[in-house]
């Protein structure tokens, strides 16, 4: 729950070459209080069976800028793997993953929630501020 001295971050990602929710992919969160300011590292979480972080550590009052880092690429990997057990004869290029991370940043203000969806393929992405 946000107040008035701090803003809230959440996010989910979906894996839109399979139409479902990434599960298992790290994400970290970090933050600054201005655009000259040191990003600080608050921690991460990983996302559930919807795809979902419900668990992102809380912004520090100050905030301004938000940094989410996603780990895209043991997602991928393991995706790959699993498709190669279940049928090798479709194995992919092997030329590995295109986008090993994805990192988002974006400004907010006090007493705002963001809701920031990662739309994910293995050779593109989206995202935009949702509700």
């Amino acid at each position: 729950m946000s107040t008035s001295a701090t803003a809230s971050v959440s996010t989910h990602i979906l894996d839109t070459s399979a139409g479902r929710p990434a599960e298992g992919v790290a994400v970290q969160l970090a933050a600054r209080s201005g655009r000259a300011a040191h990003w600080q590292a608050l921690g991460g979480s990983a996302t559930d069976a919807d795809g979902r972080c419900k668990d992102l550590p809380a912004l520090p009052e100050g905030t301004t800028h938000v940094r989410l880092d996603f780990a895209v690429e043991p997602y991928f990997e393991k995706k790959q793997a699993d498709a190669q057990q279940d049928a090798p004869a479709n194995r992919d290029s092997g030329a590995g993953v295109f986008f090993p991370e994805v990192a988002i940043t974006f400004a907010v203000v006090p007493g705002e929630h963001y809701h920031v969806p990662l739309l994910l393929n293995p050779f593109g992405y989206s995202v935009y501020r949702g509700s």
